[in-house]
């Protein structure tokens, strides 16, 4: 176990030095202090292979997440929470992890660490089980601890759950842990665990979890099982599949006490949680809740979570953990307009367009004709003339050949892609892979160069070289496919193993799946979400016409995208770029995409009218007319084969977003009629529109014929033209 303190001359920058021996008349208030002295686990291994192939070679922790290593923002989290020791528990890769501290700012021997006491503590633990029982055996943990993952990124301050668990703690010493957990509505959210839902079975007026399991699509039974005493014991109980689990537990030493019990416990909540719920009965321990709205807190848990919060950071959920803020020492990162964010040195050519929400390194180049979007790219890259990458997040030293494409994919330091190369959605290319010219990469293939043991049965710890797959990686290339015996451990390890998410080669439907949730948010699905905070539910459609529109991350990112391009007023090409590559990303319906063009569209136009005071002739006029815009309304709002459907659907989505804007019946005869005008909607798009909408007679919603009322005259318009042209074929045809 390497050990360092900060010398006592130095001080600590966060939470209170440790305590100096007293005399035996000052025993009491020893007691009290070192209580007041927080200290934190960190588990830097994860016992877990759902970042294969990357971490073969490099552990969980140091993988860099916007250009940084995950544990930096674990350890930034810390010391904004005022810890004062920290453990770091580490398994394989212990070495690497050791150096990378040493040479950190954390490290006690450096002047900028805010911590006393910083301890690596090498274990041969196979799980979080094992490492909870050595810790146990240490004798480290002298008070409470906070208990988190080399994974966290976190921007919680944790001041107000921590004085609850320890006036908890004061009144009832049975009270021995506190969850931190976010709320993240009811609807779909990219920062939830996809697959797997976790069910918490809560008292909301102690805060205090009285069951925990887990549900997936694959189980037999989909149902909770709920000791039937708990209803009779508990005069109120919520059961909630809306929660994320951040992994940040506040812990007293009891709870490695509980570990040590029982060797059965292997992973903290499918195991421990759930068994000392369970037994309650025998321990008597509590477990409490404090369910937080604000801030961001996340896992980087899988590959999925890794993009989910990726695109967080990028959308600056996160801050102050984003790129600008400059971590780590020699970053120069700017946040510039327009929403690029990159370093001092790097070389973009005249003709590439680099979108927003995008991170380029330092001495990273860019070629001419290259466009790139929704991605992070590392330091020391080379980026070819003509290339396309959007979602894709690119590592330091990587080379991507002319021509290539890179879609929702990631590529691993010193990785080269050779010219005129398809990388798909879902592709993991690791350290060292190499694709040669003209390659395809399949949908969610994993690539690596790293050695492996000759026989995944055997004792025998050496590593051989593996020989490259030209199948995989064409001739010249080096590298092999990647596959993981050890995803067959346990049957949810499939949802966590690839980039995408996805169930279809299972051949079950997500409907399947029993989800609980009340009446009352049923009923009320806007109610109780946050606005201004990327946990808040998702977005659920008031279409009522068998739609779904719940793609919450689709639609908010889309909106905002396309009305910083109208209000830019500048070529609509790069913000249609982004738009489509949102939509692959996303995997947004039409419908969802349809609703998201319109409701960008509206939104300018009815700012205009309120705030400049603008006509809404003139301001229809204002919003169609900026460069492009017109031929991304032709093209993708409605589509190039111009389908009837499409055309009407387009304009229901207009007017159902401008049922809640002031002047929203002027502005929708204004808009029909410019998008008329612009051939955009057709005749017969907008007769049909109107003759299915008089046809509900008074079903239709009160507030929905009002907004249509004033579009009426531009239809009747339409309808006389139509009958006008009926009449004088009419007459052609007698003559």
């Amino acid at each position: 176990m390497a050990h360092a303190q900060k010398s006592a001359k130095g001080g600590a920058g966060g939470g209170k030095a440790a305590p100096k021996k007293k005399g035996p008349s000052a025993a009491k208030k020893v007691d009290d202090d070192r209580e007041e002295t927080l200290q934190a686990v960190v588990l830097a291994d994860s016992f877990e292979t759902r970042f294969n192939p990357f971490t073969l070679e490099t552990p969980r922790c140091l993988l860099p997440l916007a250009n940084t290593p995950l544990i930096e923002y674990t350890l930034e989290f810390l010391a904004m929470s005022g810890v004062a020791d920290i453990y770091i528990y580490c398994g394989a890769h212990t070495a690497d992890v050791e150096r990378y501290i040493q040479a950190s700012k954390w490290h006690p021997s450096s002047a900028a660490s805010p911590f006393n006491s910083l301890e690596i503590v090498k274990t041969t633990a196979r799980s979080v089980g094992d490492a909870m029982r050595d810790l146990d055996s240490r004798d480290l943990i002298t008070g409470d601890f906070l208990l988190v993952h080399g994974d966290l990124v976190s921007n919680l301050p944790i001041d107000a759950a921590l004085a609850a668990h320890r006036a908890r703690r004061i009144a009832d010493k049975n009270a021995i842990m506190t969850m931190i957990l976010r709320s993240g509505g009811l609807g779909t959210h990219r920062t939830k665990s996809m697959g797997i839902t976790p069910v918490f079975v809560v008292d909301p007026t102690k805060s205090r979890c009285l069951h925990y399991e887990e549900m997936n699509p694959l189980q037999a039974n989909k149902y909770v099982n709920i000791d039937p005493e708990l209803l009779s014991d508990h005069n109120e109980l919520e059961i909630r599949t809306d929660l994320i689990d951040c992994g940040i537990d506040i812990c007293t030493p009891d709870v490695l006490a509980l570990w040590a019990e029982s060797f059965d416990y292997e992973v903290p909540r499918r195991h421990f949680l759930h068994g000392v719920l369970k037994d309650y009965e025998l321990n008597g321990k509590t477990i409490h809740t404090e369910v937080v709205e604000d801030h961001y807190a996340a896992r980087v848990f899988n590959l999925q979570s890794y993009e989910a919060v990726s695109k967080d950071v990028l959308g600056r959920w996160t801050y102050p953990l984003v790129p600008d803020s400059n971590l780590l020492a020699g970053q120069s990162y700017k946040f510039e307009r327009g929403g690029l964010c990159k370093e001092n040195d790097v070389m973009l050519a005249r003709t590439c367009k680099v979108g927003k929400r995008t991170v380029v390194g330092k001495d990273t180049s860019i070629g001419d004709g290259s466009v790139v979007s929704n991605s992070i790219i590392g330091r020391r890259c080379h980026i070819g003339k003509n290339v396309t990458i959007q979602n894709a997040y690119i590592w330091d030293d990587v080379v991507v050949g002319d021509g290539s494409t890179v879609d929702r994919a990631i590529i691993a330091s010193e990785a080269a892609v050779g010219r005129n190369c398809k990388i798909q959605p879902g592709a993991l290319l690791s350290y060292g892979v190499r694709i040669a010219d003209n390659k395809e990469v399949k949908e969610s293939s994993r690539i690596t160069c790293a050695k492996r043991k000759a026989d995944d049965y055997s004792d025998d710890e050496t590593l051989v070289t593996v020989p490259t797959d030209t199948a995989v990686v064409g001739e010249g290339g080096s590298g092999y496919g990647f596959d993981d015996d050890s995803d067959a451990e346990d049957e949810a390890t499939i949802f966590h193993t690839n980039l995408i998410y996805s169930t279809s080669h299972l051949n079950i439907s997500t409907d399947s799946i029993s989800t609980i949730s009340s009446e009352v948010s049923a009923a009320s699905p806007h109610e109780g979400r946050s606005r201004h905070s990327s946990f808040g539910g998702s977005i659920i459609s008031d279409d009522g016409d068998g739609h779904t529109s719940s793609n919450e991350n689709f639609h908010h990112d889309a909106v905002a995208g396309l009305l910083d391009a109208l209000k830019e007023g500048g070529d609509f090409g790069a913000a249609r770029l982004e738009f489509m590559g949102l939509r692959l990303g996303n995997d947004a319906t039409d419908h969802q995409m349809r609703r998201a063009i319109a409701v960008a569209f509206t939104k300018r136009i009815a700012q205009l009218v309120e705030a400049q005071k603008i006509e809404a002739s003139k301001a229809a006029g204002l919003a169609f007319s900026s460069p492009g815009a017109e031929s991304f309304l032709k093209e993708v709002a409605v589509g190039s084969e111009k389908r009837e459907d499409d055309q009407v659907d387009f304009i229901v989505c207009l007017q159902k977003d401008l049922v809640h804007r002031n002047n929203g019946a002027v502005i929708l005869a204004a808009v029909s009629q410019k998008l008329y005008q612009m051939d955009v909607l057709e005749e017969e798009a907008f007769l049909r529109w109107w003759e299915e909408s008089e046809a509900l007679g008074e079903a239709e919603p009160e507030e929905i014929k009002r907004v249509r009322e004033k579009t009426g005259v531009f239809v009747e318009w339409l309808r006389e033209a139509e009958s006008e042209e009926e009449s004088e074929s009419g007459s052609e045809e007698s003559d």
